[in-house]
């Protein structure tokens, strides 16, 4: 997924809070050259627009800064909420244009049916639901689909058995890390069934 965002750089010495209160939302973008950031402000609706659709570490973002002519691939790093509150305190952006490689977080889907949970009774227990890989700035994917239609109960796919895209490689280079699992069940002495640990 890619977006496009509009920001325009902060007015040296303005305060945050006064910022929001005018509708905008600090922000700051790494990566553009060496080390350096820069001090930004985008409006709070759009802000609003583009979390509705973008991730942390996963989603393309455009941005442009007219003030500086400058534009660019960024990727969202972080976003700074109210605990409690709808309420955005601060983006930051990271620069990929100049990047050979990128280390991103991408979610799991599992397709298919476990004949393990349909026909046996066991229960799909997902370990891990994302994974962190490294690749190129143009090829991240938007999901890593897991293939669970051959899992019967007792079954367990690791990091190593993932099909994953050209040019995407995990960051976890234990091979061994349990991704999912199906769980059997035996009947508990009240009747009620119990997860077989064994």
């Amino acid at each position: 997924m890619e977006l496009t965002l509009e920001c325009h750089q902060r007015p040296e010495g303005s305060k945050p809070r006064a910022l929001r209160r005018d509708g905008l939302i600090p922000a700051a973008l790494y990566g553009h050259n060496g080390a350096e950031s820069i001090s930004l402000t985008v409006n709070a609706k759009e802000v609003e627009l583009l979390l509705n659709s973008a991730s942390v570490n996963n989603t393309l973002v455009n941005v442009t800064i007219p003030e500086l002519s400058w534009n660019g691939k960024t990727l969202l790093r972080e976003v700074q909420s109210h605990p409690c509150k709808p309420l955005i305190y601060h983006l930051s952006f990271f620069a990929i244009s100049a990047q050979d490689s990128v280390e991103v977080t991408i979610p799991l889907v599992f397709v298919g049916e476990s004949p393990g949970v349909k026909f046996s009774g066991g229960l799909l227990d997902p370990v891990l639901t994302e994974l962190e890989v490294k690749c190129a700035p143009d090829s991240i994917p938007e999901k890593i689909e897991v293939d669970i239609s051959s899992m019967q109960v007792g079954s367990a796919l690791h990091i190593r058995e993932l099909v994953l895209p050209a040019g995407v490689v995990p960051v976890i280079t234990d091979g061994s890390q349990l991704v999912v699992s199906v769980l059997g069940y035996q009947g508990g002495d009240d009747g009620e069934s119990e997860p077989n640990q064994a």
